[in-house]
């Protein structure tokens, strides 16, 4: 079995430029994601707490939810852009 590698051509010099941007916007895209992701379980399981079925176990991933929430939020902040999960 053989493999074919199609080359591809060099990047031209004019879109460096719009692929520094888009690369830059990397971060904030996983941050967004991360922490609507962890705000979501963390909902979940403050659901559960309320309802008194909260284990250690789930109080360990309410915690590390939260964690997960604080540290997208501090990207977000620093890139300016808490807008994206709303917070001012």
């Amino acid at each position: 079995m053989t493999s074919t590698v199609a080359p591809t051509a060099p990047l031209p010099a004019a879109a460096l430029p719009a692929l520094a941007r888009l690369h830059s916007a990397f971060p904030v895209v996983q941050a967004v994601t991360v922490y609507e992701t962890a705000a979501v379980h963390a909902a979940q399981l403050a659901a559960r707490a309320e309802s008194g079925h909260m284990s250690d176990l789930d109080a360990d991933d309410l915690a590390h939810a939260e964690e997960l929430m604080a540290g997208a939020r501090a990207t977000l902040a620093a890139a300016g852009r808490l807008d994206l999960i709303g917070s001012a």
